[in-house]
């Protein structure tokens, strides 16, 4: 899927586990921490691209996510795709066809995802707040970039780095700084598998088996066939997908907001009757 759309289904995601989590399990967060989760939801569910590069010097080219932050996230884009490329030539099994680029190996698997998300969630328990502001501040431009995608290209990176710097600012100035904010780690995790659920609804799949081995292939594509594949682009993917999950996310932030309101409602009528 396109990178807006990937950013889409993190944010849906992220608010749908919310309000889950608040309605069966009674796990309640603060109205700031739920929009960094969406966030960095939103973001996670683009950072598996950071394996599709382009033109550094001419800031050209590359996923959605590699444009975030000019030729910086270009050059990044370029590393990880070296790295993906490296990892997928060191294990490659017989039948793995030879390959000259990294997009959609490891960076596209289920290690990686949990991996990012532990990741996260080790550097925000062992630095604390600075080491959440800057998971913020990065975070927070992927998912400019993507839920923003039309805005972004036209404000340019300089206008998304600032946005994304003055949200970092404004979390810093009032999340509490005695926590470890583990929530963020499962958010960059969840936002990373859902771009995986995404891209394997296409017909070039993605390796979500790996590393476990089928048959002499280490790295096998694993997508649906073209007849009921998602057109990356396509109507089915800009249209009906993105309305869905446009719809699941206003839904879940009814359904937190509605009860809070009348419950306020409820305690003002009651303080006006005595």
């Amino acid at each position: 899927m396109m990178g807006p759309s990937h950013a889409l289904s993190g944010a849906a995601a992220w608010l749908a586990g919310t309000w889950a989590l608040n309605q069966f399990a009674g796990y309640e967060q603060s109205p700031l921490a739920i929009t960094v989760g969406t966030l960095v939801c939103a973001g996670g569910a683009l950072l598996p691209d950071l394996d599709l590069s382009g033109k550094v010097t001419r800031n050209q080219g590359g996923a959605t996510v590699a444009r975030t932050f000019g030729v910086i996230s270009l050059f990044a884009a370029e590393v990880i795709e070296k790295v993906s490329l490296g990892v997928y030539t060191a294990t490659r099994l017989s039948k793995d066809p030879k390959r000259n680029n990294g997009h959609r190996t490891f960076t596209h698997t289920l290690p990686f995802a949990a991996g990012v998300g532990w990741g996260t969630t080790a550097l925000a328990t062992h630095y604390g707040k600075w080491a959440v502001v800057a998971i913020v501040f990065f975070m927070a431009g992927l998912a400019l970039r993507g839920l923003f995608d039309e805005w972004a290209e036209k404000a340019g990176w300089v206008i998304v780095t600032i946005c994304s710097a003055a949200i970092a600012w404004f979390t810093a100035a009032n999340l509490p700084g005695d926590r470890g904010y583990p929530m963020l780690g499962l958010a960059v995790g969840v936002g990373c598998f859902v771009h995986l659920m995404g891209d394997i609804i296409t017909s070039a799949g993605v390796p979500i088996l790996w590393p476990v081995p089928t048959g002499r292939r280490l790295w096998r594509m694993i997508g649906v066939p073209n007849g009921i594949a998602v057109k990356v682009g396509g109507k089915t993917e800009t249209v009906i997908l993105r309305t869905a999950f446009t719809v699941v996310a206003v839904l879940a932030v009814v359904a937190m907001v509605a009860p809070q309101l009348l419950h306020r409602f409820q305690l003002d009528t009651w303080a006006r009757g005595k």
